[in-house]
């Protein structure tokens, strides 16, 4: 039974969370039609913009980055067995004796 309680509060505190996100949203929304409403505010929303556009980029080459770095790392461990295969293949070589001078 103690079951049924909780589950019924977390559907009612995520409906609370709802509104208030909802509210939340709309004073956004609300506070961004000001600020545009302001003398040069229209540049600043412009400028929010452009800013979240640059965040979101650079979050695409972060995650590019981690993906070459996967490979690069993969790409060190094939070098790293390439020299140890080609250590033991070394030639020695022999030193010639001078001539003597006659």
């Amino acid at each position: 039974m103690a079951e049924t309680t909780t589950s019924t509060r977390s559907k009612s505190s995520g409906a609370k969370d709802k509104d208030f996100v909802s509210r939340l949203a709309d004073a956004g929304e609300e506070a961004l039609q000001r600020l545009s409403d302001l003398p040069g505010g229209q540049r600043a929303v412009t400028a929010f913009n452009d800013l979240r556009a640059r965040v979101d980029e650079l979050g695409k080459k972060v995650r590019g980055i981690d993906e070459l770095e996967t490979r690069v790392s993969a790409l060190e461990k094939e070098v790293a067995a390439l020299k140890k295969a080609k250590a033991p293949t070394r030639r020695t070589t022999t030193t010639r004796k001078p001539k003597p001078d006659a």
